[in-house]
């Protein structure tokens, strides 16, 4: 079958009242111009409301996507970040709305960015920029951010994020552990929620597909070491100034 014609259900479907998780009139628009089958390797199964698996990460089904983005709600020539690239669907429907060279993914596994490249330059949207990072440091050299999201659960947004999300911004992430719910959160703390999730955790160098080593703690660790190192005051920071 025609591939546009499964995209054209496919949106039909997010958008019935039987799922209602589709109403943003630019977002539809995008998801039926991506060709999702870019994507995902079969090309019936691409436009089915499912999840897949690829190089052993999850490829997010269409219906996820949309409340993703609706809950970003990205505007034309916003600059967005996308935190977990994955095969690039998402950082594709994201070009459509806000023009390809506004979007920037990461991602922490080096064959999941060579997959998302791949898949991207193919679909037509090779001006995305895709990086190996560690996702939760971002990517300060194009920051700040009009929009970041999320597609790894955590607790709260590592702190180097919200120093790249431009005030007024949006972050969009899933919260917590089980049960998770999507969050919107802006630099000034103020947060939205929407409904449940269920994504796999935040990974953090040492933890990506092929590693091996696996440390959980390590960005915690620097951050709690930053803290405390800011927080000295009093006796403890003039005795050290005096010393020098």
């Amino acid at each position: 079958m025609d591939p546009a014609v499964l995209r054209e259900d496919m949106v039909d479907g997010l958008v019935h009242e039987s799922k209602g998780v589709l109403a943003d009139e630019s977002l539809a628009v995008a998801m039926r111009d991506v060709p999702r089958h870019e994507f995902v390797e079969n090309e019936s199964a691409a436009y089915a409301d499912r999840a897949h698996e690829c190089h052993g990460t999850r490829v997010l089904a269409p219906s996820t996507v949309a409340r993703l983005l609706e809950a970003l709600a990205p505007r034309r020539g916003d600059s967005v970040l996308v935190v977990g690239a994955g095969v690039g669907y998402t950082a594709a429907v994201l070009a459509e709305l806000v023009g390809e060279t506004n979007v920037h993914a990461v991602d922490i596994a080096r064959p999941m960015v060579y997959e998302a490249r791949a898949n991207l330059e193919r679909a037509g949207y090779g001006g995305v920029l895709v990086d190996c990072r560690d996702g939760a440091r971002g990517l300060p050299a194009y920051a700040p951010f009009d929009r970041i999201l999320l597609e790894a659960a955590t607790v709260s947004p590592p702190r180097e994020l919200l120093e790249q999300c431009r005030e007024g911004g949006r972050i969009v992430y899933p919260r917590g552990a089980q049960p998770q719910r999507l969050e919107a959160r802006r630099p000034d703390g103020t947060t939205e929620r929407f409904g449940a999730v269920s994504f796999e955790p935040l990974l953090v160098d040492g933890e990506q597909v092929g590693a091996v080593e696996r440390n959980r703690t390590a960005r915690e660790d620097v951050e709690h070491a930053t803290r405390r190192a800011q927080s000295r005051t009093g006796w403890e920071r003039e005795w050290i100034e005096w010393e020098g």
